[in-house]
């Protein structure tokens, strides 16, 4: 089991979400990941209480991290984060826009002072601009970005359930941070990065930005539906269970019609011809389909769906994720006992990585203070 950022020192100030996200797929990796947290800890630790009495959030995100706690209002507190970054390969933080710079942490100054240094800024609208002060929350920036506008039922617009603008910024950080740690190799240079929130799902949002700009319409809210394709929709059997199917092409369209629905003539009646004339006829294309679901059980309709070579899934629930047969799951250790968390995804040739404990709040500040109390 390979650990490819090891040896490498990563000082994050961090809370929340995108910046713990990135910070821990460094650890995962290796890296040795020291989080300062404010004397009260990040906010993140007492969003629930349901994982073995601590926050969900918390024990997913920061696996495999030492916590530190430190005031940057402090002299000695700010003496010590600098003899820290005097040996630290990527800075991390996700204070209020300037905040970090009035602290004497500003990215320039601090690559100026270690060029091999990578900082990484992560904000929620930027650094610049009319929107760089306000505060943003992952559903702020969800409503901001125009995804709940295309998300949700059509009734009204929707949350989409997990942080995805908060995750979208922690992902990208974590590639750019990549990249700059390859270039670095080559260079001997560090890198400024800065990502935000917005800028993380605007770039999700590419699709239906062009989609806006091609027809002057925002794509409409379609529930479990596609709104270019038909059939694409879930459909309630007769036991209860939500099917969602997916026809990708008239090829797809004539084998369902012909092995699920067993009417191989379908596709050429009015209405049924093609997908654009499906999709303007979608209420009665879905109509038809939905009748013959609602005779069949989940398991009768699995069966032929799959003898017709048709994409489908089940809409599950947490419960339906749980028992998943595809689910692969771990344990981290945590202050209050293991806990199990779904797998990172990425699956390595040489074995599974060991994920590090979750740590309590201040659990290393005695000995990171030990060990970096010296002159810089």
């Amino acid at each position: 089991m390979s650990r490819p950022l090891e040896g490498l020192l990563v000082l994050s100030l961090e809370q929340a979400v995108a910046a713990p996200y990135c910070a821990s797929r460094l650890a995962d990796a290796g890296a040795r990941v020291i989080k300062v947290e404010r004397p009260e800890g990040d906010f993140a630790r007492g969003y629930d209480a349901v994982a073995k009495g601590q926050s969900s959030y918390f024990v997913w995100l920061n696996r495999g991290k030492e916590s530190l706690i430190a005031d940057l209002k402090k002299p000695d507190d700010a003496a010590l984060l600098h003899r820290i970054l005097a040996r630290a390969d990527i800075f991390i933080q996700n204070l209020a826009p300037g905040a970090a710079a009035r602290a004497g942490f500003g990215a320039a100054a601090l690559r100026a002072r270690h060029p091999r240094l990578i900082t990484v800024d992560i904000s929620g609208y930027g650094e610049s601009g009319e929107y760089a002060a306000m505060k943003a929350y992952d559903l702020l920036v969800q409503a901001e970005s125009g995804l709940a506008t295309i998300t949700g039922h059509p009734a009204g617009p929707g949350r989409v359930g997990v942080s995805a603008c908060d995750i979208a910024c922690g992902m990208a950080a974590h590639a750019a941070i990549l990249e700059a740690l390859i270039e670095r190799g080559i260079t001997g240079q560090g890198k400024g990065i800065a990502v935000s929130l917005f800028d993380g799902m605007a770039d999700w949002m590419n699709v239906p930005l062009m989609f806006y700009e091609g027809t002057g319409k925002t794509p409409p809210r379609m529930g479990l539906a596609h709104p270019s394709i038909c059939p694409y929709g879930a459909f309630a059997t007769e036991d209860g269970a939500l099917i969602l199917i997916a026809i990708q092409n008239e090829r797809e369209w004539a084998s369902f019609c012909r092995d699920f629905l067993r009417e191989p003539d379908l596709p050429q009646q009015a209405g049924f011809e093609t997908n654009t004339i499906r999709v303007s006829a979608r209420e009665r294309v879905d109509g038809h389909i939905a009748a013959l679901f609602k005779t069949l059980s989940r398991a009768e309709a699995a069966a032929r769906l799959r003898a017709a070579n048709v994409a489908f899934g089940f809409v599950n629930d947490c419960a339906g994720l749980q028992a998943h047969p595809a689910l692969r799951r771990v344990s981290v250790a945590t202050p209050n006992g293991e806990v199990a968390l779904a797998a990172p995804p990425a699956v390595f040739s040489d074995g599974p990585r060991a994920l590090g404990p979750v740590p309590a709040l201040g659990a290393h500040s005695a000995a990171i203070r030990a060990e970096f109390g010296g002159a810089p």
